[in-house]
């Protein structure tokens, strides 16, 4: 069966190519420091908004050469705004494995060693520079940690909590059963991304950025648990009546561990599913409130505050490049939902017959 499942699955084209997709983005996020040519937090003001480097492989004569960049002259126009030319008596070379810079997180001062880089004073920009001249592949790598971390966490606490609380409402049933949904309902009833802010907003302006993001995982866990409850209770009214309860009711064993050991297994295909297609969400709740200055805060990256220098038509217009980490979250985005449909295609039990 789970053969079959997985060749269906393999059939569905745009699934495997999402499935793909997410894996790249996973690991680039996972070996940012290494991939990165620069920590998150490394800048050169001189270089505000500068454009993505040329990497030139021909020298003045035309003849192949390593791998290189100019050095970048700065001038102005009339509207003064910031012109980048490339010093033709200024070559750096692109160099492979380079001693990493220092840099601080969580108290320690780590260093690491990078993929690719420049010697100082030159500069690569493979994908331009933020307001500050940081690198922004730089930061969209290390902004992936935070905004794909903040989205499996989350789930993981919430959906850890809705399969627990929804396992006893639907095994207990009677008031018990009545108490639960009701609470249930009221967490429901408030406008998800209201409550979000309302439940941020009690979060003290003093925290530093790592425990904010430990605050907004708890806040999106706390937001998100109650609709699986729900169905994950309707679920377990039929199973606690089928045999092997029965069974486990008769050797003595205990609520907690008919609950969990016996009954929430049998929940794992919609799980799964709910799981996939429950991700984007937090990674939109997370990017929504770093985008309004309510998540993660400079020097650390997520996506939502590398985005929030899109957020004027001037900048847009000078510097289109700050747009790519909204094109990073709509890629991640529809590759969860891509594949959480096919799964929910796959596990089906009316299609997987």
């Amino acid at each position: 069966m789970k053969n079959r499942a997985w060749s269906q699955f393999c059939e569905n084209r745009w699934a495997v190519a999402g499935l793909i997709i997410l894996g790249i983005i996973h690991a680039a996020a996972l070996f940012a420091d290494f991939l990165a040519p620069y920590s998150f937090s490394n800048e050169e003001r001189t270089y505000s908004y500068a454009p993505p480097s040329k990497i030139h492989f021909r020298d003045e004569q035309g003849s192949l050469v390593p791998p290189f960049v100019y050095g970048a002259e700065i001038k102005f126009d009339e509207y003064r705004r910031r012109i980048y030319q490339d010093k033709a008596d200024e070559k750096y070379p692109l160099s492979f494995f380079v001693q990493g810079d220092k840099y601080k997180i969580l108290g320690l001062v780590p260093t690491t060693i990078h993929l690719f880089g420049v010697k100082e004073p030159g500069r690569i920009y493979l994908w331009g520079a933020d307001s500050r001249g940081r690198d922004l592949f730089s930061r969209l790598l290390h902004g992936a940690r935070i905004s794909l971390s903040i989205g499996i966490l989350g789930v993981a606490i919430s959906f850890s909590i809705g399969l627990l609380v929804g396992g006893i409402a639907g095994y207990y049933g009677g008031k018990t059963d009545d108490i639960i949904m009701r609470i249930c309902e009221m967490f429901m009833m408030f406008p998800g991304f209201y409550l979000l802010l309302a439940l941020r907003a009690v979060v003290p302006p003093n925290f530093n950025s790592i425990q904010v993001y430990l605050a907004i995982v708890v806040i999106l866990s706390f937001i998100g648990w109650a609709s699986l409850a729900r169905v994950i209770r309707g679920m377990c009214l039929s199973l606690r009546e089928r045999e092997f309860v029965l069974a486990a009711k008769t050797m003595g064993l205990s609520d907690l561990r008919i609950i969990i050991r016996h009954i929430l297994p049998h929940t794992l295909s919609y799980s799964l599913i709910a799981v996939m297609l429950s991700i984007p969400g937090y990674i939109l709740a997370e990017s929504s409130l770093s985008l309004i200055g309510l998540g993660i805060q400079d020097p650390y990256a997520s996506w939502g505050n590398l985005l929030a220098e899109a957020m004027g038509i001037v900048q847009i217009k000078f510097a289109p490049w700050i747009l790519l980490p909204g094109f990073f979250i709509f890629i991640t985005v529809m590759c969860f939902n891509v594949v959480g449909d096919a799964l929910r295609d796959v596990l089906d039990p009316k299609t997987s017959q």
